[in-house]
Parts: C-alpha cells; sequence; structure tokens
C-alpha cells in the first residue's frame, strides 16, 4: 500500500501539539533522548520553555511528567512505546494512574515500526498492559488526520491517556470533510450485513482495502474504526454483533490482550458471536521490516478478505 501522504501519524501529532502549545503555555513536552524519533525539533526549537529533555532515562521522565500534570500543567510524555511499556511501567503506574496525573503518554514507533531492530524493540504488548492500569485510557488513530484530531482532543481533556503512533507514512482512511474523532466512539466506516471488520490503528486502512475485496466477491462486510480501545464502544460492537451475527478483529498487537482481547471479553460477557482475531501470535518475531511482519502475520487485505469469507461461511 502505497500512502497518500509524505506525513507520519507522529508528524501528525507533532505539528498539532506546537500549534495548540502556542496557544497554550500550559502544553509540556517531555521526551528521553528521542526528539528525533518523536519529531520534536520543530517544537523545542519554537518553545524551549515548555520542552524538557531528560536523557536516556524513561523512568525519571514519567516522575517528572507525573509532577508536572499534578501542578497544573498538561504534560505529554513522548518517546519510544517499545520503552514506554516496559521500561517505566512501575513509575506510570504509581506516578501518573494512581495519582491520576494530567499526562499523556505518546508511544511512537509502536507495534513492528522498528522492526529491524528485533524483539527489543517491537511493542506488541502495550494495550494488553495499558488495559489493566486504572485511570488510563488508550486511543489509537488510524491515519494523519484522526491524529491530528486526537492530538486536539488530549490537549483539553484532563488525565492519563495512553496514545500509540506508528512511524512511517500510512495511506488515508480519512480527508479533511470526513475526518471525525469522538473519544470513546468507534467510527462507522462502512455499513454491512455478512460480518464486520473490526480495526484500531495503522491496520484500519488494511480492514478498509479488505472490505472492497468482499465487495467485489459479493459480500457486503462492515468496518469499525475503534481509535478508542479503554474506554471500548461496547453499544455499536454490540449492535454490529447482532446485526452481522460474525466479526473480525485486526491489529497490530499480540493476539492476547488487546483489541481482539477486549472485544471477544465483550461479546462473551453480553452476545456470543463467532469472530477470529487477526494480530501478531504469541512468539518472538524475526527481524524484518514493518511491511514483511504485517505479511509474516497475515495483516494484509488479502489475508483478512480470506477469513472473513471463510468465518461468513462457517456461521451460516
Amino acid at each position: 500500500m502505497k500512502p497518500t501522504k509524505n506525513l507520519s501519524c507522529r508528524h501528525a501529532f507533532t505539528q498539532t501539539l506546537t500549534e495548540e502549545a502556542v496557544r497554550d503555555n500550559r502544553v509540556y513536552a517531555v521526551t528521553t533522548d528521542a526528539r528525533g524519533s518523536v519529531t520534536l525539533n520543530d517544537y523545542a526549537n519554537q518553545l524551549p520553555d515548555q520542552f524538557i529533555e531528560l536523557g536516556i532515562a524513561e523512568q525519571n521522565a514519567a516522575g517528572v511528567s507525573a509532577g508536572l500534570g499534578l501542578s497544573g500543567k498538561n504534560a505529554f510524555l513522548c518517546g519510544p512505546a517499545c520503552f514506554y511499556s516496559a521500561r517505566n511501567v512501575e513509575q506510570i503506574k504509581n506516578d501518573i494512574a494512581y495519582s491520576n496525573a494530567n499526562v499523556k503518554i505518546i508511544g511512537v514507533s509502536g507495534g513492528v515500526s522498528y522492526g529491524a531492530l528485533g524483539s527489543t524493540h517491537h511493542s506488541l504488548h502495550d494495550i494488553a498492559l495499558y488495559r489493566s492500569i486504572p485511570n488510563i485510557s488508550i486511543i489509537l488513530p488510524a491515519d494523519f488526520e484522526e491524529t491530528v484530531l486526537a492530538t486536539r482532543y488530549l490537549v483539553q481533556m484532563d488525565g492519563p491517556v495512553y496514545m500509540r503512533l506508528g512511524r512511517s507514512p500510512v495511506p488515508d482512511v480519512y480527508d479533511g470533510n470526513t475526518r471525525q474523532f469522538i473519544f470513546g466512539k468507534a467510527n462507522i466506516l462502512k455499513d454491512g450485513s455478512d460480518c464486520t471488520i473490526v480495526a484500531t490503528g495503522e491496520t484500519v486502512a488494511y480492514a478498509v482495502q479488505a472490505a472492497e475485496l468482499l465487495t467485489e466477491k459479493g459480500f457486503n462486510t462492515a468496518v469499525l474504526d475503534v481509535h478508542t480501545i479503554k474506554p471500548l464502544d461496547k453499544e455499536t460492537i454490540l449492535a454490529y454483533a447482532e446485526k452481522t451475527k460474525c466479526m473480525i478483529t485486526v491489529e497490530e498487537h499480540s493476539i492476547y490482550g488487546g483489541l481482539g482481547g477486549a472485544v471477544s471479553e465483550l461479546l462473551a460477557s453480553h452476545r456470543p458471536t463467532p469472530m477470529r482475531i487477526i494480530g501478531f501470535q504469541d512468539e518472538f518475531l524475526p527481524a524484518g521490516t514493518s511491511q514483511e511482519l504485517f505479511s509474516y502475520a497475515g495483516i494484509t487485505s488479502e489475508h483478512i478478505a480470506k477469513q472473513t469469507i471463510d468465518i461468513i461461511e462457517k456461521s451460516k
């Protein structure tokens, strides 16, 4: 898939955060020797008094961010998702979440964005981790436009949030006329009656393409963009489970504990429905580009379409 913009979600985030921080001096960006990875250079140059860089000290950064958030500031703790879902988890849990501090944790290069660096730099457990920590919401925007809206929302809200962003440019799901972000409310990208594909983050584009392939084959498939995993839009997911009778979830995450886990827990409790989870299996992955690892895991429009047809046929 070729991106239609030359900007990634991380660029959308930093551009928007800079605009918002110019208008609001309570906004602070905190990072850990990662201004380049996060693309915070322009922000730091424009707003040096609202920028804190702590070196390679993720635990300290979480504590500093908590202090800012608890003293009236709006802190954005920014760095690689692989480190912000492992190295400083204790500080995030105790200093930020337990204190309900006004800190937004921005995990960049999430999932397998750092694919070539191997499993030490893959973050395929972060959603499962943050789902289990009270007080922290979770957002995974699908593309540039949705990231802009999500960032603006984060500047206005109060409380801990984890937002995961990828590294590379991604295909557009939305444009300036269709973009929409309502916290905790899934976007219905396509209505349908045969099956529902539920996706999050940068896998949403693959779900949309899979639905297009399925239309060509005579199937009428719904697509939901679940940009907010916590709190989950239970109402919309249950409504489509009732309507389409089967579901496929797609995510750049372990098959355990992420979007698929959240949806299956919901369906098991309220509306048992045939479903499948497309994500990364329970293994340490080989090194490779993110696209190679997506193909390895079956996160492709063709594989999603194939699995959708199979579950439709078996659900009849």
